[in-house]
């Protein structure tokens, strides 16, 4: 019974925001399912088709990610397909014409983008030029390098370990009654982090006084998390496991999601998003922040340009137009705030899959073009209808403020200083008044 109540308490508690997009995710699965089953006679919801959605939208995971962050930071980045397509354009040179072996060539390409995030990051955090003017400027020129650095042709690559970071897979022929046993691992690794993640929140969340509701419900969502970890795991598993960009991607949402939550860094990121002037009184160096969430960008716009180029097997002058949209709408889908301040690693990711999900099924079920933009079109702004809505929802109608006092005082018709924070406090006396 107590189970039970536990499971009741769990989605009662349950953040729209951060786990509505999981929800809709399985439910656009299940769509797709049955639409397939009833038009086609076949099945969607395959090892292979699942495996063929994290390989075909790598590289948007990968940008959505660090879109995340730059819109966290309040920000916007309008050039990352254009620095993708030059970065994977330098990877190519590199190894066709300069014969560099192709790590080399993977650390030119993330090199040179993070020094095109140092470019960027300088006129936004230190000249204070708008990122979106930035970034609007960096997308045309960096466009233009491409076609340049290419000459306006397509450069094959013939490296197969090239090859394998855009569409490998890891150790084949280590299997265990049908499953690949590395991809067990890697799910029962990523389970336990979810674990470890979800127990070191509530200790610190405990440690400082804060209400963490039921342990049940916790415990209950937290086993839910982790077990559907590993049963994604285990899908995979089924096919030929995971991708080596799979592998990169499990490596990328650890270490960012640790970053985002766990460090001095992170929550600098989420503090200069949320009130950038209030962080900065408050001692944050919101300029050093802003500027490395740019190189950070760069960096990542790098390894998914080495990823798509690596997938085609060639760098073409037009790699990488649209992708910015994509990924900011990933973002948005994820959770992302319009206003900064509010986004995770997972909710990036969940909202790039909700995408090439999208794309997936329908390009099965022959959905056109022109049909297909107008659905995802309707998704992005749904996304941004929900964010302002729980935002609503959450803080409720809030008449105004001012310097010391709050909405929920002036409902009340009270001034910040008629009461403390249950109302039943004295009016303070005035000190002026007073020393008269």
């Amino acid at each position: 019974m107590s189970m039970l109540r536990g499971v009741v308490d769990a989605v009662r508690g349950a953040n729209l925001r951060q786990y509505g997009m999981i929800i809709a995710l399985v439910f656009i699965m299940l769509l797709f399912q049955v639409l397939e089953v009833m038009k086609l006679d076949q099945n969607f919801l395959t090892p292979r088709n699942i495996t063929n959605a994290i390989v075909q939208n790598s590289f948007i995971l990968i940008l959505a990610i660090g879109v995340m962050l730059v819109i966290v930071n309040g920000h916007i980045d309008l050039s990352v397909g254009s620095v993708l397509a030059f970065t994977g354009a330098v990877s190519a040179i590199a190894l066709s014409d300069w014969g560099l072996p192709w790590y080399l060539a993977v650390l030119a390409a993330i090199g040179t983008g993070a020094l095109i995030g140092v470019w960027q990051g300088f006129w936004i955090a230190y000249v204070r030029i708008p990122a979106f003017i930035v970034t609007l400027a960096g997308m045309l020129l960096f466009r233009g390098l491409t076609l340049w650095a290419l000459e306006a042709q397509t450069i094959s690559i013939r490296s197969e370990e090239f090859r394998m970071l855009g569409s490998g897979y890891w150790i084949q022929d280590s299997q265990v009654a049908g499953y690949h046993l590395p991809t067990l691992l890697i799910g029962a690794v990523g389970a336990g982090f979810i674990i470890w993640m979800q127990s070191a929140g509530r200790r610190n969340a405990i440690r400082n006084r804060i209400d963490t509701g039921s342990p049940v419900a916790w415990a209950v969502k937290t086993v839910l998390l982790a077990a559907a970890t590993f049963g994604g795991a285990m899908v995979l598993a089924a096919y030929r496991g995971l991708p080596v960009i799979g592998i990169i991607l499990v490596a990328l949402v650890m270490a960012y999601t640790f970053v985002a939550n766990r460090t001095v860094f992170g929550r600098h990121i989420y503090a200069g998003g949320g009130n950038e002037k209030a962080a900065s009184l408050s001692g944050v160096k919101t300029k050093q922040t802003s500027f490395w969430v740019f190189v950070n960008m760069g960096a990542l716009a790098g390894l998914a340009g080495v990823v798509f180029t690596a997938r085609l097997q060639s760098a073409t002058p037009d790699a990488g137009e649209m992708f910015e949209l994509h990924a900011i709408a990933s973002a948005f889908i994820g959770g992302a705030s319009m206003s900064g301040g509010v986004g995770t690693i997972v909710g990036a990711v969940i909202g790039g899959l909700v995408m090439g999900v999208m794309n997936q099924g329908m390009s099965i079920l022959s959905v056109g073009q022109d049909l297909q933009s107008v659905i995802l079109g309707l998704v992005v702004l749904a996304a941004v209808f929900f964010d302002v809505w729980n935002k609503k929802r959450s803080s409720g109608p809030i008449v105004g403020t001012t310097p010391g006092g709050s909405g929920e005082a002036k409902r009340r018709g009270k001034g910040p200083d008629d009461s403390g924070p249950s109302g039943d406090q004295p009016k303070r006396p005035d000190p002026v008044g007073a020393a008269k």
